[in-house]
């Protein structure tokens, strides 16, 4: 038996996910490491060890791999008995201390999700963070599961799709996702370790038909065209001074953010018509050498405008240029010090130079028009807060959702339009607020429950429309009705309306018929 093919034995008989980890310690302990704090499931595991003669295998691979302490050979012999200690320390997941233990030389954890396909758990081999080593990044440190990738994986399409670019693949989750949906997946990194620890994730995982290849950006891919391509780019802004350290993980080498620009100015020539790109990241907000402000999404939309391809920006959060420095900082593992502030001095400088008032992040959703169309969709907006708790597949499928809404509306004109019967979809409600003994409301607001969490204030007659879609009357019908109900001009009232329906259409709150 191939070596990895034990391991994945081990652990399935081991019952090493999820589950059964927060069912070990406990739901405080599982907050606690998502905080970077080890005590609280350490003494979980230290309270099981007094109770009983010999812990649990996934326990004893929870201690290894993830809390970063020492464990007998015994004890990780009897945790994978087919691959044993000694065959772990040969695929490198394990160092001898010397003394008969061992330590976990990668991090080593189950990642449950759920996407368009189902629900999934995978085991992800990275390299070990600050959590367990107490010291900072390595340069060449490899990324397994954190916030920005379950992000990506969250916006990642799922429609069949037959070849898939996975740019900047890490330790190769996004290509894992990717494959769930694709034919065949290729994933690139500069990094040679990066490509080592995701061709061991796809095997241990049983995922097949990823081509794995090096070098930097597209030029693995010249010439070549996807019908969907995914990226977390390498996209950190980061001063470029001796001293300061660039992570290949998220480092692209570039000033400012013009690797974001590279990447995003690239991508038109490696889509097939009709394909389709999701991308993490971020975009600077500057003043000029005369004090006018650059709006960093302006600048992304400057940039896309470009390429000819229809696009849908949406920034989730800013951060102020200290903010910034301070959590890509803390990220490599430096904790406040000298170090931490001669640090923050060279970023602050940076920013400096270039007039940066600010620092946006979100996502970046592109599509190359099919058949000869031309580019129909510019978007770019401001959605901060919290996203909808009605997205199990993740914000994509909202995305994907709203993309065929827009396609179906687009080419209409409003006589067409008119005739639409729409319905209000199932997860937005309403709330109307009162002056006390006041029959009319003040207020009148829809709440998307899903998607982004939207809220719109759409006023008495948008809202009559909308309240009135429920599939069976017309557009136009609904729109003489609250004429003659409101005492207003229908023609005016219906110039008024239909570009918010359709507005509305794309956003997910009306839904054809």
């Amino acid at each position: 038996m191939r070596p990895v093919s034990a391991l994945r034995d081990d652990l399935l008989h081991a019952g090493y996910t999820v589950a059964a980890l927060n069912s070990l310690w406990g739901p405080d302990a599982a907050s606690a490491l998502h905080r970077a704090s080890v005590v609280p499931a350490r003494r979980a595991i230290d309270d099981l060890r007094g109770r009983l003669h010999t812990l649990p295998s996934v326990a004893v691979l929870a201690e290894c791999f993830l809390l970063g302490s020492a464990v007998s050979r015994a004890d990780l012999d009897r945790a994978l008995p087919t691959l044993t200690a000694a065959g772990a320390q040969a695929l490198g997941l394990v160092a001898s201390d010397g003394d008969g233990s061992y330590r976990a030389a990668l991090d080593l954890r189950p990642y449950a999700f759920s996407d368009a396909a189902g629900d999934g758990e995978w085991w992800i081999v990275s390299d070990l963070g600050e959590l367990a080593t107490g010291e900072p990044l390595r340069e060449d440190h490899v990324l397994g599961i954190g916030g920005a990738s379950t992000t990506l994986s969250g916006l990642q399409f799922h429609a069949p799709a037959g070849r898939v670019l996975d740019l900047g693949t890490g330790s190769g989750i996004q290509a894992l996702h990717a494959r769930r949906s694709a034919g065949t997946v290729i994933a690139t990194d500069i990094s040679d370790r990066a490509l080592e620890l995701a061709a061991f994730n796809a095997e241990l995982n049983a995922i097949e038909r990823i081509e794995l290849r090096a070098g930097s950006l597209f030029e693995p891919v010249a010439g070549e065209r996807f019908d969907r391509i995914v990226s977390n780019p390498p996209f950190v802004i980061t001063p470029r001074l001796p001293g300061v350290p660039a992570y290949e993980y998220r480092d692209g080498g570039l000033v400012g953010d013009a690797l974001v620009e590279s990447v995003l100015r690239g991508i038109a020539s490696h889509l097939e018509p009709g394909g389709t790109a999701q991308l993490l990241g971020n975009w600077e907000y500057r003043t000029d050498a005369a004090g006018a402000e650059l709006s960093g999404l302006g600048r992304v939309e400057g940039w896309l405008d470009e390429t000819g391809l229809d696009y849908w920006v949406i920034e989730r959060d800013t951060q102020t240029p200290s903010e910034y420095a301070e959590t890509w900082i803390r990220d490599g593992g430096t904790r406040p010090g000298p170090t931490f502030d001669t640090l923050v001095e060279a970023w602050l400088d940076d920013f400096a130079a270039r007039g940066v008032q600010g620092v946006g992040f979100g996502y970046v959703v592109l599509r190359a028009p099919a058949g000869g169309a031309s580019v129909s969709l510019r978007r770019a907006e401001q959605q901060h807060g919290p996203l909808g708790e009605g997205e199990p597949n993740g914000i994509g499928a909202h995305l994907e959702r709203c993309l065929a809404a827009h396609d179906a509306v687009v080419g209409l004109d409003d006589s067409a339009l008119g005739e639409l019967r729409l319905r209000v979809a199932g997860d937005v409600t309403e709330e109307r607020h009162y002056w006390p003994g006041q029959d009319d409301p003040t207020v009148i607001r829809l709440r998307q429950g899903g998607g982004f969490a939207r809220v719109i204030d759409p006023g008495t007659a948008l809202a009559a429309l909308v309240g009135a879609s429920d599939g069976e009357l017309s557009v136009d019908a609904i729109v003489g009705a609250l004429a003659d109900l409101l005492d207003a001009d229908a023609g005016a009232l219906r110039a008024e309306l239909l570009p918010a329906v359709r507005e509305l259409v794309t956003i997910g709150v009306l839904e054809l018929g």
